[in-house]
């Protein structure tokens, strides 16, 4: 199926910056093969991304590169399973274990990303284990089209574009802290078999208050930077309890997120982790049209 991705890679213009960033990764893969995960490396972490707006990380190597290096950095994952913003459905779903197409949830960008693919292998294995993880009651739903929206692909592409790691999409059921940390909590003994847990959404948000200087120059604005510091000081020092009430508590709200879903994610995230109050490694910082782009992994 990865082929299937490669011919639509192809066609994307050469001088696009996504262009150039696929022929690095085939150079730096034949040069130095991405080395696979084993039990001897332990535990995966699970991650926070930012996953930007539609495609634009595609077109910005302050998004290519970065993303790129952190994949390579983790040994390559057995399957990743996302918990992406986009998908906000209960009960709790799982996407197709290998759908025909993808989400192109996103309008007024360059037809060219609607011809993007990203067909990975088959994620029913990973279905199958994650379906069973979950409580009697909680049966989840498994579907049998949906493919994965661009809170998943879209990051994913950059971070591992030969699309040669089973990908998984799990709904997210609510925005309860308390309930998605322990949605974490059960999805924590995948990291034990080389499965990298993701949660997918923006460390700010606030797409109606979005201005032209903001998409013009970067500016940032008082909202996002206040957020933006309040979250990086709980999660440097591991504060779970403060971080579950950033809708009362943290500085720029409701700005930074009038909804909430692009930044619950974090805590499927950090109930995944091994320590959910153990510091963070961020690996994504600075902003982009003035939204934070702050992401991190938890061990």
């Amino acid at each position: 199926m990865s082929s299937t991705t490669a011919l639509a890679d192809a066609r994307i213009p050469a001088a696009h910056p996504f262009a150039a960033h696929v022929r690095a990764a085939a150079a730096a893969e034949t040069a130095d093969p991405h080395r696979e995960w084993t039990p001897e490396d332990g535990a995966m972490p699970s991650l926070y991304v930012s996953h930007g707006g539609g495609p634009m990380p595609f077109e910005n190597p302050e998004w290519l590169n970065p993303l790129r290096r952190w994949a390579r950095a983790l040994p390559k994952p057995k399957a990743i399973l996302v918990v992406s913003a986009h998908w906000e459905s209960a009960p709790l779903s799982l996407s197709a274990a290998q759908p025909s197409e993808l989400v192109y949830d996103f309008g007024g960008f360059d037809p060219l990303y609607y011809t993007f693919r990203y067909d990975t292998p088959d994620a029913g294995p990973l279905a199958q284990q994650v379906a069973a993880m979950m409580p009697d009651g909680e049966r989840a739903h498994e579907h049998n089209r949906r493919g994965l929206d661009h809170g998943a692909w879209v990051p994913l592409k950059i971070m591992y574009p030969a699309a040669d790691v089973p990908v998984l999409q799990l709904s997210l059921p609510t925005d309860d802290p308390d309930k998605l940390l322990a949605l974490g909590e059960r999805l924590r003994p995948l990291r034990e078999q080389g499965v990298l847990v993701i949660g997918s959404g923006h460390m700010t948000h606030g797409l109606p208050f979005l201005t032209r200087e903001q998409f013009v120059a970067n500016k940032v604005p008082g909202w996002s930077a206040d957020f933006d510091s309040w979250a990086a000081e709980a999660l440097d020092r591991g504060d779970v309890a403060e971080l579950a009430r950033f809708r009362s508590a943290a500085p720029g709200m409701p700005y930074s997120h009038p909804t909430v879903e692009h930044f619950t994610p974090l805590f499927v995230t950090l109930g995944a982790a091994t320590d959910p109050i153990a510091p963070i490694v961020t690996k994504l910082d600075g902003y982009s049209i003035g939204l934070s782009r702050r992401s991190f992994q938890a061990a």
